[in-house]
């Protein structure tokens, strides 16, 4: 979307962050509706904890090939580098469904679920069972934001959301046909049903890119050799956006980790997924606004500033929303009508509910503060707050867990804002230096 003759409107910016946040707003559901299901089903508790585990540990080996998506819609000009892009990522999906092939054989599941993490037998199978199930998720994960690369860097966004709603149709559709017709544990339907919707999103995808695809690969255009992308270019890209991704979501099985020899460990690894989907349906407003703000910022920043007042509200608005719920009656109804979490379950979820009220309102900040970077081209600052951000999620879990021996879910919820304000005040420090020398 250009703005190159006229101002950017707030209409504007809505029309074109609508979209992409009601993709995100679609994968926010899969989360609330699969712990909702699994905690309807016998052992609610042991089914839960193990859920939670097995998809943080699959959503940490996919890290890698999160950010192939932006790759793609970056790189992708021409036959050359559409052909060598999609080898790279096809070798990144072999190597990162090796490591979950390691990571399920029995020793070494059995050593870190079991004696680095502390897990009850039960769990521990509940867990494995699961992560079965999620066996062909980080490769589907990798072909599928290739392939919503492709789609995005020929104009076709709409298309990314229809895959989605695949998705999300193909989750209900397996997840209520294993709870209704089937005598499995809800850990296993939830890795199953989690499998195989992204796999239907992932081939759906594949689909809807094809005339992309055939139009790029149907392009050869090369008039400077020494603009030809090579492997070499293509990994030292990459590299700093895999690290990124690998930092961040490395956050997961790390507070995974913490819970599981923290005080009332089991009920902490219960509620910890039931809260963390609450919060992200608002957070992932925050999330899908990135990619408006690299868009529309326009030449030298010009339209920062409207930018940054519609990204003000948004974040009013996504904290609020999540606020509207932690700190009202609404609370005990998502958790346990709608979750289906017990009423002392509930009880114990409402403290780091309201802890992480901040979380959305942060997340908007930070899309802004990566899409202004992006925009400006120097991306080594936000793998540097993404690392301070973790490590300040260690620091705060060791001194609230161990140091103070607070409950382990509130202290994962501490950890969590920490780690996050501080990553915002880094990239605020950075921003402000940037757009200095823009202006010079």
């Amino acid at each position: 979307m250009s703005q190159q003759n006229e101002e950017l409107t707030y209409r504007q910016i809505l029309v074109f962050w609508i979209p992409l946040a009601a993709t995100w707003l679609m994968m926010a559901t899969e989360g609330p509706l699969l712990a909702a299901l699994i905690a309807r089903l016998p052992d609610p508790k042991f089914n839960l904890a193990a859920y939670g585990v097995a998809f943080a540990f699959a959503v940490l080996i996919e890290a890698p090939i999160i950010m192939i998506m932006s790759a793609s819609t970056a790189l992708v000009k021409d036959r050359d580098s559409y052909l060598k892009l999609r080898n790279f990522t096809y070798a990144l999906n072999a190597v990162i469904t090796a490591v979950m092939v390691l990571f399920l054989l029995p020793p070494v599941f059995g050593f870190i679920m079991k004696s680095l993490i502390g897990l009850p037998d039960e769990v521990v199978r509940l867990t494995h069972h699961a992560c079965l199930a999620l066996l062909p998720w980080p490769g589907a994960i990798g072909y599928r934001r290739f392939y919503q690369g492709i789609l995005i860097a020929d104009g076709k966004t709409r298309r990314v959301a229809y895959g989605t709603a695949v998705r999300l149709t193909s989750i209900l559709i397996t997840s209520f046909t294993f709870y209704l017709f089937t005598d499995l544990d809800g850990a296993l339907i939830g890795g199953l049903a989690l499998g195989i919707s992204v796999t239907a999103e992932a081939l759906a995808t594949r689909a809807m890119a094809d005339h992309s695809v055939r139009k790029f690969k149907g392009l050869n255009r090369n008039p400077h050799p020494a603009e030809t992308l090579s492997y070499r270019f293509i990994s030292s890209f990459y590299y700093p956006l895999a690290l990124t991704s690998i930092l961040a979501l490395g956050v997961h099985p790390m507070v995974t980790f913490f819970l599981g020899k923290s005080q009332m460990a089991l009920e902490s690894l219960a509620v910890m997924p039931v809260i963390l989907s609450l919060v992200f349906i608002f957070r992932c407003l925050g999330l899908s606004y990135q990619e408006v703000a690299i868009a529309l910022l326009g030449e030298g920043g010009r339209n920062l500033e409207r930018l940054r007042r519609f990204a003000g509200l948004l974040a009013v608005c996504a904290s609020g929303g999540l606020a509207l719920i932690a700190f009202t009656p609404a609370s005990l109804f998502w958790f346990q009508k709608v979750s289906g979490l017990s009423p002392s379950l509930a009880e114990f979820a409402l403290l780091p509910a309201r802890i992480l009220v901040l979380i959305p309102a942060l997340s908007v900040i930070l899309s802004m503060q990566r899409g202004v970077l992006v925009a400006f081209k120097n991306t080594k600052p936000i793998t540097i707050a993404t690392a301070i951000e973790v490590t300040s999620i260690l620091c705060v879990l060791a001194f609230t867990l161990h140091g103070l021996e607070l409950i382990g879910v509130v202290g994962a919820a501490l950890a969590l804002i920490c780690g996050r304000s501080l990553a915002n005040m880094y990239l605020l420090f950075i921003c402000s230096k940037v757009r200095r020398q823009a202006r010079t």
